[in-house]
């Protein structure tokens, strides 16, 4: 028998690599059972005494669902289930007079990102208490839409922000599988039923009915912009939100952000605000994080490894395909468009 090419042997071990690791979210990991995430931990990371501001952090891509993990690990939570729970520990705490949302994000999901957004609206009203976004190295995208749940939203000197758009994923392997001899047999019922998938190229009406989706979704965007920012207008938000970035004195110039400011500053601020003359920052946090002051955010140093992981990264590679999947989101990714 012989051996095809190796050429082409290579361009088939490629496409199948590559599919193999976008269905398995862009890694390949071997993991030691955990049994799932322990309890929170609250964690005083600033100040020493009075009353308490809760810094509640939006950190890397906003999920909905867990991280599915291996068949020995059960992955990691979703960024809304984290939310959730911090939250609810959070309405216990009488001594609780405002909320630091921390926010270093690209963005995620639509979904996601709205999820979170009405977590922090419900628990403002619920508890009455200030909140204000500190948006540091990148806020955009869903990062940025969660912002818009707080009060004041106050950006760092070098923060990235804005990027306040939809976008659908998608890419076409029809020309690859072409020269590689691979034909598409998917079968459908409903006209519109694979749309949007790699195996072959896109039809205008397939676009069209895609594009009325993300139109839909842009618009719910802008609606929470104009409510979060209510000295915009319509017109002036429809204007900044051509999916652009904005670095953080464009960000207060154009009226997105009400100031720059330090996270330290912040607090401060937030002291002054609840007229507070000293106030205690606390973190929830699991077992095995470290938490010291308003930065940190590793594993304890010295602690058991319950979970020892093999992992092999290629979320680098494969983009937003790696961590998000096929869907709709608010997510601002160099290189995805």
């Amino acid at each position: 028998m012989t051996r095809p090419p190796a050429r082409r042997r290579y361009l088939v071990v490629a496409v199948v690599g590559f599919t193999l690791c976008w269905g398995s979210t862009g890694c390949i990991t071997l993991n030691v059972f955990d049994g799932g995430p322990s309890a929170l931990t609250e964690t005083v990371v600033f100040g020493e005494k009075g009353p308490k501001i809760l810094m509640l952090e939006i950190d890397g891509v906003i999920t909905e669902s867990p991280d599915r993990g291996s068949w020995l690990s059960a992955g990691q939570e979703s960024t809304v289930a984290r939310v959730r729970e911090q939250l609810d520990a959070a309405r216990k705490e009488r001594s609780l007079v405002a909320v630091l949302l921390r926010i270093d994000s690209p963005g995620g999901g639509a979904t996601a990102s709205e999820l979170v957004y009405r977590e922090i609206l419900n628990f403002k009203k619920e508890k009455g208490v200030p909140v204000v976004a500190q948006l540091m190295g990148t806020a955009t995208s869903g990062g940025y839409y969660v912002a818009m749940a707080a009060d004041e939203v106050v950006a760092h000197p070098t923060t990235v922000t804005g990027s306040i758009g939809v976008i659908f994923l998608g890419i076409n392997l029809s020309g690859l599988m072409e020269k590689l001899g691979i034909e598409d047999q998917t079968i459908t019922g409903g006209r519109y039923k694979d749309t949007g998938s790699a195996l072959r190229p896109m039809k205008p009406d397939e676009r069209e009915q895609l594009q009325g989706i993300i139109d839909d979704l842009h618009a719910r965007f802008r609606e929470v912009v104009v409510t979060g920012r209510p000295e915009l207008d319509a017109a002036s938000v429809e204007t900044l939100a051509d999916g652009r970035i904005y670095s953080a004195r464009q960000a207060v110039a154009n009226g997105l952000v009400d100031r720059i400011a330090t996270l330290e500053e912040t607090v401060e601020a937030l002291e002054e605000r609840t007229g507070n003359e000293h106030t205690r920052v606390i973190s929830y946090h699991r077992r095995r994080e470290w938490r010291r002051n308003l930065y940190t955010k590793v594993q304890q140093p010295g602690a058991p490894v319950i979970s020892p992981v093999i992992r092999l990264d290629l979320g680098p590679l494969l983009g937003p395909f790696a961590y998000q999947g096929p869907g709709f989101h608010y997510l601002w990714w160099p290189g995805a468009q």
